[in-house]
């Protein structure tokens, strides 16, 4: 939900969701887990694309930039869902 500038209880100015608490512990460990995973990935592609013949060079590329895409993506969901790291 895309915040209006206004506040009400629940809402999305309000730093809770309207069914309940701000982002949990587990939701920041799935965040955590994701992160590491895209991590992951994101190492095997660049070890791909650095051993990779010209051919297969851009397929490689294009999978680096995919994971670090996914990354940014992940950051922006984690901002809109935990209050506080709109910032950072």
């Amino acid at each position: 939900m895309i915040s209006t500038g206004e506040s009400r209880a629940g809402g999305p100015d309000s730093g809770r969701h309207a069914n309940g608490p701000s982002i949990d512990g587990d939701l920041r460990l799935l965040f955590h887990r994701l992160n590491n995973q895209l991590g992951i990935i994101l190492a095997h592609a660049e070890l791909l694309e650095a051993k990779s013949d010209d051919a297969n060079r851009a397929r490689a590329a294009q999978l680096v930039s995919s994971a670090l895409d996914a990354m940014g993506t992940a950051k922006s969901i984690r901002q809109l869902t935990e209050p506080g790291l709109a910032g950072s």
